[in-house]
């Protein structure tokens, strides 16, 4: 049986209890064993001198342990000194038992290895690992660091690896999947996975460490095509499917248009048509449309919509917050109701006798299209006839949200046509990989009369000065919105940090009108500030993120956003998308706390500078990488083990032209490696 077949526990010291462990993180097989990559490195081939160890090093020590003693302060430790012929370092244990303690006895030689740091006893390290000295040899390689989970450790978990190793050493080992692929690499998988589990002392350690040495290379390549593959693969099996062709659009989809009161971007008649096309194919739409803040694609949604209604078909709108939801129901029912188009409206909110007269309208299929938030697609909402899905922001949903989205309208056997917006611009190089699978389409165009919004970064030290000309401004018929953001804390907190911040500024700026709206308001709270805000009656809008996306005030000109730092670039661009919407010249202030880190001196300089979404959103990526970017975490998507979409971009068209050549010349190859890299490959790839 190869490694890709014999289980785990055919390894020396693994029972039932260790290989359910070993399960949580997938680790089944002895090629799983392989492909659970480390994620770092530690040198601990050499010993340092007591007195050569500095602060924020990491290094391993050899000497004698000259006291031990349990120390009091605000939380019991247990503190040893160990000594050799250079000097003295504390070992503090947080944690630690009767037998540690006497283990440590005065007078044992040790070897130990952690973080050098300042503390109360002076140099300290904290938690070291240790062992006898006489019983252990320095290692001849660096020692590999593994993503783990409770119940097994570093060293258990290597000890597992070098059993696999072994095995390798003896001829067990992986088949080739990629044919000549070393001419590309000069090494092969086998090779790779020795190397990277076990780098000898003369690698290059910074191209490892960097994640660019040859073997680490390789692999990268080969996750990247696994998952180009595995989406390309289900956007096959998709096209196998049945979907409801639409004719093209007809009287009412023309009249929409017309009553718009002002012209399409060339962009949007663009995107139009080429989802008008998709439609009328026989086989589900998987359609992405980037659009940069206030590109119109509310708009093509419901022009799309209408299309699906004249075919006899509903369409379901899924947006991830209740504010966003409520702003697309308000606009797409002003625009559809004068059609004869029915609208419904469905969220956690709506609850009672209205959410029954929703449930049955959405049912018996007098409501034509559906608006609403993740409550769309809970067990009791059933559709008479779905056709065509469209999903809002979609990386804010978890994957089996938008799959159970797309089996409510599973019915005769057909699949609903499915249409992705973001206002996120996404970066050519995430396009290429995370939606491999999907058309797209970008507005790239913003209707015409819109002056771009100036940005300014201040230090919250002018805190006066930022309100004397907010109170400017409203004074001279603007508004303004003042955002509060605190990422890192609760949603309690935030909400508490904004009504602190609205009630400073009422009695700063009592001449003006200062209303608030944040994530604890009801539904009809926010909704009836919004449209006070809207109608002109509050001057000054103080907001948590809750107003990032969707919410269209024309004659708001002015935004201040606190501790900006704390933001990504393409938050801080959606939040400053509010603004710029009307005629007049409009201004954003970035306000941060000092002093500032270099990561967000550079982020705050590239709002400042540039307006164009795509470039944040390249310069987000570099600077943050693609899993905070998208939210990998939800989503399912962009956790690689060892690829990074920004190191190997280089990598990509080389990875799209062998993902299509395997699918033609060698599909049991194509899904060996998607089963090699990904633990679940169709699923996420669907949604």
């Amino acid at each position: 049986m190869g490694l890709d077949k014999s289980p785990v526990d055919s390894l020396k010291g693994i029972g039932p209890a260790l290989a359910g462990r070993l399960a949580k993180i997938g680790v089944h097989t002895l090629q799983d064993v392989l492909f659970h990559l480390p994620f770092r490195y530690e040198d601990r081939t050499q010993i340092t001198p007591i007195a050569a160890a500095t602060p924020g090093e990491t290094v391993v020590l050899e000497g004698e342990i000259i006291a031990c003693n349990i120390a009091y302060g605000r939380r019991r430790s247990l503190l040893a000194y160990l000594q050799d012929g250079t000097g003295r370092i504390a070992l503090r244990f947080f944690h630690f038992t009767k037998a540690q303690q006497s283990n440590l006895a005065s007078g044992r030689s040790i070897r130990c290895f952690g973080e050098v740091r300042r503390g109360a006893a002076g140099l300290e390290i904290y938690h070291p690992e240790y062992s006898q000295t006489a019983t252990t040899e320095l290692p001849d390689h660096f020692t590999p660091v593994y993503p783990s989970t409770e119940g097994i450790s570093q060293q258990r978990y290597r000890n597992i690896v070098s059993q696999v190793l072994s095995l390798m050493k003896n001829g067990d080992l992986l088949v080739e999947l990629l044919g000549n692929i070393e001419t590309l690499f000069d090494t092969n998988i086998n090779e790779a996975l020795s190397l990277v589990h076990n780098p000898p002392q003369d690698v290059d350690l910074d191209a490892l460490l960097a994640g660019q040495h040859v073997a680490q290379q390789r692999l990268a390549f080969e996750e990247l095509l696994a998952h180009q593959t595995s989406l390309r693969l289900v956007r096959q099996e998709i096209n196998k499917l049945a979907a409801p062709s639409f004719k093209g659009p007809g009287d009412d989809y023309s009249a929409l248009i017309s009553s718009l009161g002002y012209e399409l971007t060339g962009a949007q008649h663009r995107v139009a048509k080429e989802i008008a096309d998709d439609l009328a194919r026989t086989s589900p739409t998987l359609r992405l449309v980037q659009g940069d803040v206030g590109s119109g694609k509310t708009v093509i949604a419901a022009l799309s919509a209408v299309h699906a209604h004249e075919n006899g078909y509903q369409s379901a709108l899924m947006a991830p917050t209740e504010i966003l939801a409520e702003q697309h129901f308000i606009n797409l029912s002003n625009w559809l109701a004068p059609l004869g188009i029915t609208t419904a409206w469905l969220s956690g909110k709506v609850k009672g006798k209205k959410r029954e007269e929703e449930l049955k309208s959405v049912a018996n299929g007098e409501a034509r299209v559906v608006i609403g938030t993740h409550a769309l697609f809970q067990k009791d909402v059933h559709f008479d006839k779905l056709g065509l899905v469209i999903i809002d922001e979609q990386h804010r949903f978890g994957v089996h949200q938008r799959l159970a989205l797309r089996e409510k309208g599973k019915k005769n056997k057909f699949m609903p046509h499915q249409l992705i917006m973001t206002a996120t611009p996404i970066p050519r190089t995430l396009t290429m990989s995370m939606y491999a699978d999907m058309d797209c389409s970008v507005i790239d165009e913003l209707p015409p009369g819109r002056s771009p919004v100036t940005t300014n970064v201040l230090p919250d030290t002018r805190r006066k000065d930022v309100v004397a000309r907010v109170k400017s401004a409203c004074s001279s018929g603007a508004q303004a919105y003042w955002v509060c953001t605190l990422v890192e804390e609760s949603e309690l907190v935030q909400c508490q940090a904004a009504e602190a911040t609205h009630a400073d500024l009422s009695a700063e700026l009592q001449e003006l009108n200062v209303g608030l709206i944040h994530g604890r308001l009801s539904a009809a709270d926010k909704v009836e500030a919004m449209n006070r805000f809207k109608a002109g009656e509050i001057d000054l809008l103080v907001a948590t993120t809750v107003i990032e996306v969707g919410v269209d005030v024309p004659n708001a000109s002015l935004m201040v956003i606190e501790n900006s730092e704390r933001l990504g670039l393409a938050q801080l661009h959606q939040l400053r998308g509010r603004i710029g919407r009307g005629k007049a010249q409009s201004h954003c202030l970035l306000l941060y706390h000092p002093p500032l880190g270099e990561t967000s001196r550079q982020r705050l300089n590239v709002l400042r500078e540039s307006n164009d979404g795509f470039l944040i959103a390249e310069q987000d990526l570099k600077i943050r990488g693609p899993g905070e970017l998208f939210g990998s975490r939800q989503s399912g998507s962009l956790q690689f083990k060892i690829a990074d979409l920004v190191r190997d971009r280089h990598m990509l068209d080389e990875v799209t032209r062998i993902a299509q050549q395997l699918l033609v010349d060698n599909r049991p190859a194509a899904r060996a490696i998607i089963e090699r890299w990904i633990a679940s490959p169709g699923e996420f790839s669907q949604a």
